[in-house]
């Protein structure tokens, strides 16, 4: 990154979007990190789409993993290979059916964004047209040794386009596309503007009436709704004859499909695809892949989503020795994306950063002891395990670039708190920053109060002992108790924003020690929540008033130090406990600092009323 200048208009665009959350179009190759096997497997069905097959892929994984992100490398591999790109989100305007025009919508959006390698944003239709009249006539001239200005070569040029539109004619519309075609290769030659816009509005599916497209093209079909499918399969076709490898369709946001509410017209959506799966499966189209992508939910729902359709669940399920079993694998029609491993997205920070740095023009000051830091602030986040995603990860360091770089007296260490979602009292940024480096893990998120049991320093500053649990919003007004190695390391967090009286709670340890002690126990403690009735009863099983306490209550499994669990797979998820771990390793190896082990479970400190802690926390 530091050897390749990139230019601005990229760094720009790259820049922009990422602050804002949003897939960059252009200069995905300058911060691509990862997905070598998922790759790998798109470029094998791409070499098919080129050899005269087709190729199918549903692309799924969560808000923010990478969807868009694949595709747009993809889309911009292969118009570097010769191929003809479209790309379209669905919407409720556009589907791949609909009573109201919305599949003809999704067929204009693609025609509108067809790119090729000389027009990559979009709008290639009708430089694809005149770029292949053009080919025909030099190839005209040098075999037949002929002059612009002969008649001869109109007349040879012409009679190659029939023979290119003549060997479609026996697919479904190709008689009618392929007079199509001619009308707009007369109107070419003949400089007749209206006729050549005539046609181009046809082939964009343009023409509301058929009685409008015989008037004015002498054909008596156009592209509608039920019908737009099958002309791809034939522009597929035709992109194959003129010197293309294929036509791949990228179509995203297939969760808008899940989403209608009507059963019927759910129903006739899913139809539709399984439509194409079929063709593209069968060998039926030829040059034509097709790549959807959607959430996990679209996919498994088995109320609305793709299983909700039997004929494509049995075409979809997992089998019962690869996926089924817990094991990804590439060659199926289901691409799963998962994760990205942290050190890939520590590469990625690395490259974001020099990007940043480059594109501003000043010298990249974070090191890799920072960048790590920062990582584990981010797993640490309340429900890190189940809601981080990559695209969190990219803007909150964006975020993060973008403030250092605005204000230049404010340092790392200083806006590290403002990361973690923390707001340092008056005083304590000294005592935060300084010592060995290490993010203190003793201050209680925005939404989490202390808890009874919490560990109390020689210096009187308390550090909570418990995991911060998922807040109000997802899951119940806090995480289940689960208490682990005799400890209690239940949460009773809560998703609003503290009270006052709660607010004063909060408070932070005196010296970088002890945060790190602080950090080593919560750091271990689950983030996972846990359905509204185990939490109920869970609270109730380890509040005072309940006849229990938490230490007496059955120790949980800890699966993030059992050193006979089976290995996680890259990408299960960003889970607090082994992960942060792994990440202080790597940091120790760096920096030589020695953290101190775990200390011994907390004593339960003294018992208050759950009425009470219900109330400061305004629950």
């Amino acid at each position: 990154m530091n050897q390749t200048k990139i230019p601005k208009r990229i760094s720009s665009a790259l820049v922009n979007s990422l602050s804002a959350g949003v897939v960059p179009r252009i200069g995905l190759e300058y911060i691509a990190v990862g997905r070598k096997l998922e790759i790998e497997s798109v470029l094998r069905e791409l070499g098919n789409v080129a050899e005269g097959g087709a190729a199918f892929k549903l692309i799924t994984g969560r808000y923010g993993s990478g969807k868009s992100f694949l595709i747009q490398i993809l889309r911009n591999y292969a118009m570097d290979r010769d191929f003809v790109v479209a790309d379209a989100d669905l919407s409720p305007e556009r589907r791949l059916v609909g009573t109201k025009g919305q599949g003809l919508a999704t067929y204009r959006e693609l025609m509108t964004h067809l790119s090729t390698r000389t027009r990559p944003d979009g709008g290639a239709l009708e430089a694809l047209l005149q770029k292949w009249f053009a080919s025909l006539q030099q190839q005209a001239m040098a075999q037949l040794n002929l002059r612009p200005g002969d008649e001869q070569l109109q007349m040879e040029v012409e009679q190659r386009i029939f023979e290119v539109t003549g060997n479609m004619e026996h697919m479904v519309h190709g008689f009618d596309f392929a007079r199509v075609l001619s009308a707009y290769w007369n109107g070419y030659k003949s400089s007749d503007d209206e006729l050549k816009q005539n046609a181009l509005r046809w082939l964009r599916g343009e023409f509301p009436t058929k009685t409008e497209a015989r008037r004015e093209l002498g054909v008596g079909v156009i592209i509608d709704d039920d019908n737009w499918y099958d002309y791809m399969k034939l522009w597929a076709e035709f992109m194959s004859r003129i010197g293309y490898k294929g036509l791949l369709l990228f179509i995203d946001e297939g969760v808008n499909l899940y989403k209608i509410t009507n059963t019927v017209s759910r129903q006739s959506n899913y139809e539709k695809l399984l439509t194409i799966f079929n063709d593209t499966m069968q060998g039926k189209a030829q040059h034509l892949g097709i790549f959807l992508g959607g959430t996990p939910q679209f996919v498994e729902d088995q109320r609305r989503g793709l299983f909700s359709y039997d004929a494509l669940r049995s075409r979809l399920v997992a089998g019962r020795f690869g996926e089924g079993t817990g094991m990804l694998h590439y060659a199926g029609p289901i691409l799963r994306l998962e994760m990205l491993s942290h050190a890939e997205i520590l590469v990625l920070l690395e490259k974001l950063r020099d990007l940043h740095a480059s594109h501003y023009g000043y010298e990249a000051a974070l090191d890799q002891r920072q960048l790590l830091r920062f990582m584990e602030s981010e797993l640490g986040r309340m429900g890190a395990d189940a809601l981080l995603t990559t695209r969190e990860v990219v803007r909150d360091f964006m975020d993060l670039l973008n403030t250092l770089h605005q204000y230049p007296e404010r340092g790392f260490d200083e806006l590290l708190p403002d990361v973690l979602g923390r707001s340092a009292p008056s005083g304590a940024l000294a005592g935060l920053s300084g010592g060995s480096g290490g993010a203190p893990r003793g201050a209680a998120d925005v939404g989490a109060a202390q808890q009874p049991g919490a560990t109390v320093s020689p210096g009187g500053a308390s550090a909570p002992a418990q995991s911060y649990g998922v807040g109000r919003g997802q899951g119940g007004y806090g995480a289940s108790a689960s208490p682990s190695e005799g400890g209690a390391r239940g949460s009773y967090a809560g998703g609003s924003a503290l009270s006052a009286r709660a607010a004063e709670r909060i408070s932070f340890p005196a010296s970088a020690d002890e945060a790190d002690a602080a950090y080593s126990t919560a750091a271990r403690g689950t983030h996972a929540a846990a359905s509204p009735d185990a939490t109920r009863s869970a609270a109730q099983a380890s509040a005072p008033g309940y006849g229990a306490s938490p230490s007496a209550a059955p120790s949980a499994p800890d699966h993030g130090a059992d050193p006979s669990a089976p290995p996680r797979p890259r990408g299960s998820g960003f889970q607090s406990g082994e992960n942060v771990e792994s990440l202080r390793e790597s940091r120790d190896s760096d920096s030589g600092h020695d953290w101190p082990s775990d200390p011994p479970p907390p004593a339960h400190a003294e018992e208050e009323n759950l009425d009470d802690i219900l109330a400061e926390l305004d629950l």
